[in-house]
């Protein structure tokens, strides 16, 4: 069972993969965490922040979820823009759920 409350009816083949792997991390957080960002954002993000998105989710998800919470420090080569995107989207509904 995915979370996903958006269509990918609309999405080119990239992106709906995205999506999916959003949606398909292997721990239900870091699902949680990308899966809505993708829901929200994926069909915003220009082809450079794809490659990027893409990128972040070769991370290990304890690695992501580390960085994201600020419990270490995030890699320079993971410290883009897009991630700083996730990681506002992510306090942001954090917050909104306390």
């Amino acid at each position: 069972m995915t979370g996903t409350t958006r269509s990918s009816s609309d999405l080119d083949p990239r992106r709906r993969k995205a999506l999916f792997r959003s949606w398909h991390r292997g721990t239900r957080e870091m699902d949680l965490v990308l899966g809505r960002f993708a829901d929200a954002e994926i069909d915003k993000l220009d082809d450079e922040e794809l490659g990027v998105f893409e990128h972040l989710m070769e991370a290990p998800d304890r690695d992501l979820f580390s960085w994201l919470t600020g419990s270490s420090e995030t890699p320079a080569n993971y410290d883009t823009p897009v991630f700083r995107r996730i990681r506002s989207y992510y306090e942001l509904n954090d917050e909104a759920q306390a």
